[in-house]
């Protein structure tokens, strides 16, 4: 069966143009305010979303994705009512791929079955576990696999040849290059590089590229539009929502314009790239 995800990247290619996945932390700054942004993305121009499942030790994100997770916590998000969120998304939009980004540790303490049947069941489309080596896919991978959930890994500039095909194994929907080596947030890739990268992992799969990390604005996303099948942004939009709060980090009457707002920029950037390189 082909998932949501297959069809949105299918949908992107025959339309000339990378996907736009936009990351938010379920829950940030609070429940009902990170519902009604979830809805408000695929509005902006947002192609997939990835939802943040909030953690306490996420060693792989920076500063701004950290603070999320902790904004999320402090408001009462766990994991059930991540699948919640799901869930309230689904009621008006069963097009919109979405993908829970996050770490094994939450999963695994509700118990790995019930987790891949609650997701599938709120509508759940795709995994990215960060912490989950392909050496240890029968933790979740397989059974994510076998419920018909995309199971999506990671890249980096340090995946070697030798390396990428174990990467590549049991991945499927898309793979995620991570730009930069490092924290989420951190710093500006060079895009040449970048598309160099895309290049050499494309020998070795069909599967769509969406490239992530270092994408802030319209001309970094279209930078790198130009090479991939998707552009992720995360940190840019989470910095833009930490912005738009009050001082006690509530939600304010500007924080889902502010963040609509660079997801449409962004959107346009990203639609624009592949004009610009063909004239």
């Amino acid at each position: 069966m082909t998932t949501r995800i297959e069809t949105r990247f299918a949908k992107c290619r025959a339309e000339g143009r990378a996907a736009l996945v936009t990351f938010l932390m379920a829950g940030d700054p609070d429940p009902a305010t990170s519902l009604e942004l979830m809805k408000s993305l695929p509005k902006a121009g947002a192609d997939v979303i990835e939802v943040g499942m909030p953690f306490t030790d996420p060693m792989a994100d920076g500063p701004s994705i950290q603070a999320a997770g902790l904004r999320a916590l402090a408001a009462g998000m766990s994991l059930a009512k991540t699948l919640d969120l799901v869930r309230a998304f689904r009621k008006d939009d069963n097009e919109t791929p979405i993908v829970l980004m996050g770490y094994f540790n939450p999963i695994y303490v509700r118990g790995v079955d019930k987790f891949i049947a609650e997701a599938n069941e709120a509508g759940v489309d795709g995994l990215i576990v960060v912490d989950l080596p392909p050496e240890e896919d029968d933790e979740l991978c397989i059974p994510a696999l076998k419920a018909g959930l995309n199971f999506i890994r990671l890249a980096t500039p340090t995946t070697d040849d030798k390396r990428l095909p174990k990467v590549l194994t049991n991945t499927s929907g898309f793979l995620y290059y991570v730009s930069i080596t490092g924290i989420t947030g951190a710093a500006t890739p060079d895009y040449s590089k970048v598309g160099d990268a895309v290049a050499r992992i494309k020998r070795q799969t069909q599967l769509p590229i969406a490239v992530g990390f270092g994408v802030k604005n319209a001309q970094t996303a279209g930078a790198i539009a130009a090479y991939a099948d998707g552009v992720v942004v995360g940190s840019a939009l989470i910095d833009t929502l930490k912005n738009s709060l009050d001082e006690k980090n509530g939600a304010t009457p500007k924080t889902i314009g502010a963040v609509t707002k660079l997801v449409s920029e962004i959107a346009d950037g990203v639609r624009q790239a592949r004009k610009a390189a063909a004239e």
